[in-house]
């Protein structure tokens, strides 16, 4: 079955510095994570065949044992590099294009696969035809010499070893910025800067924030909400939340400045289930479910009093990734003929693709010239919120199914004790979208649901 996915990210470096780390085949594994080893048979040109070891051990097996050698099938300097990998069951080509934008370039990646087998084809072909992860780019952003200059944010990030903050750090790397993770575990192979803290205590780390540069605080960190509401899962995600913020504002009192900027994680899920209500900035907060108001409340609350000279509460829906667990979960159900709606299907989704988030966090830390965030809540959510049936047909038209039957409350929650996770996360919902995203002029680059899927899953 063919399909095409594409992916692309700013780079703050002419094309030219670009393309000496990326024209030379041989080089993809200094900074691509999926390749251990590339030959060539040759020198750059078309025509000139390879061959790659991937990282992944099974997939470099078969590979090696029935693939044919790759080609470079298209050579423009600067501008194009095409790799063509033919396996037993189909053929990947793989495109980088580079083109020049303000302040740098933009490097788009397309992988066009064909294969009888589906699946099948796609695990056989996952050693290459695997969109580049974002921190590798952050990597081939250091290879061509993208550096932090006199006047680039160090971006204290807690939570940063998160789906969001990996993605955050790897776009600030690739900007020209300082991030700093703040992690309980240090991950060796990672691209950036980290500090190892307990998000409860002051430590070592706490001389990041308290540095003489130019400092921002993002603040991430947080158990991830996929648990049984029992009433210690609940302490424990109210905890992680407000430990961390409560350490982090105790940080930046020492300093003798204000950090020049704050970005504090929330959610939209503070309003808990709203009905029909438009969820706004200015929308009142009720007493709601425990897991979601009664920790997303504290965690607000916690905030209280940073040293900061602006400060923005980014209230998140749903983050839509291509590479997440959730979306992976929901499009799998969809393959499998699991896409009906779930309980009455009349529940809200409010949602942001990441690549939006990433944007509305960049303005949130003063890092888009032409758009200015005023302090406060602001909600990160696209102005197109879709009930559950609409979410569930969305994803059944992006992979190509029909029709499913629908999943009861009952059976939801049945299914939610097995996963040790919370029916509310399914039967709950917010119909959430930003008046102070609107009155700011920004501009969603993805604001449907449909055109978002479209950009995140193959096509």
């Amino acid at each position: 079955m063919p399909s095409t996915r594409s992916y692309s990210q700013f780079l703050a470096c002419p094309p030219d510095d670009v393309w000496s780390a990326l024209s030379d085949p041989t080089r993809l594994p200094e900074w691509h994570s999926g390749y251990r080893t590339i030959t060539l048979d040759g020198p750059v040109a078309v025509g000139t065949t390879g061959d790659f070891t991937s990282t992944r051990p099974i997939v470099a097996a078969a590979h090696r044992r029935l693939a044919p050698p790759f080609t470079i099938t298209a050579v423009e300097p600067a501008r194009h590099l095409q790799l063509t990998q033919p396996e037993p069951v189909g053929t990947a080509v793989i495109d980088f294009l580079l083109e020049p934008a303000d302040g740098g370039c933009v490097l788009s990646e397309t992988i066009s696969t064909t294969a009888s087998f589906g699946p099948i084809a796609r695990t056989e072909l996952s050693g290459q035809p695997q969109l580049t992860d974002r921190a590798d780019l952050a990597r081939l952003a250091q290879l061509a010499g993208v550096a932090p200059g006199a006047d680039s944010l160090t971006v204290v990030l807690a939570g940063g070893s998160g789906a969001l903050g990996r993605h955050l750090a790897a776009d600030l790397v690739c900007r020209g910025h300082r991030p700093v993770v703040l992690t309980r575990t240090i991950d060796d192979t990672s691209p950036f800067r980290q500090e190892r803290w307990d998000a409860r205590t002051l430590g070592a780390w706490a001389s990041q924030v308290s540095a003489p540069d130019r400092v921002a605080v993002v603040n991430l960190a947080g158990k991830l909400v996929d648990c049984r509401p029992t009433e210690r899962n609940v302490a424990a995600l109210r905890d992680s939340r407000v430990d961390a913020t409560r350490v982090l504002v105790e940080a930046a009192k020492q300093r003798s400045t204000p950090v020049q900027r704050w970005l504090q994680a929330s959610t939209t899920a503070i309003w808990s289930d709203m009905g029909e209500t438009w969820c706004t900035e200015t929308t009142p907060v009720p007493a709601g479910l425990p897991q979601m108001t009664g920790v997303a409340q504290p965690w607000e609350d916690a905030v209280a009093g940073a040293n900061t000279d602006h400060l923005v509460i980014l209230r998140t829906s749903i983050v839509l990734d291509g590479q997440a667990p959730a979306m992976k979960r929901l499009t799998d159900l969809a393959r499998l003929g699991l896409g009906g709606r779930v309980g009455s299907g009349r529940q809200w989704f409010s949602w942001i693709h990441v690549d939006d988030w990433l944007a509305v966090a960049r303005a949130a830390l003063g890092l888009d010239p032409h758009l200015t965030i005023p302090d406060g809540i602001v909600i990160g959510a696209s102005p197109h919120p879709v009930r559950n049936s609409e979410l569930m047909a969305s994803l059944r038209r992006a992979v190509h199914r029909p029709p499913s039957p629908p999943t009861p409350a009952a059976v939801l929650k049945i299914g939610a004790i097995a996963l040790r996770t919370d029916p509310a996360l399914g039967l709950t919902g917010r119909r959430a979208r930003s008046q102070v995203l609107d009155d700011a002029g920004f501009r969603f680059t993805h604001p449907t649901l449909d055109d978002a899927l479209a950009d995140l899953l193959p096509s």
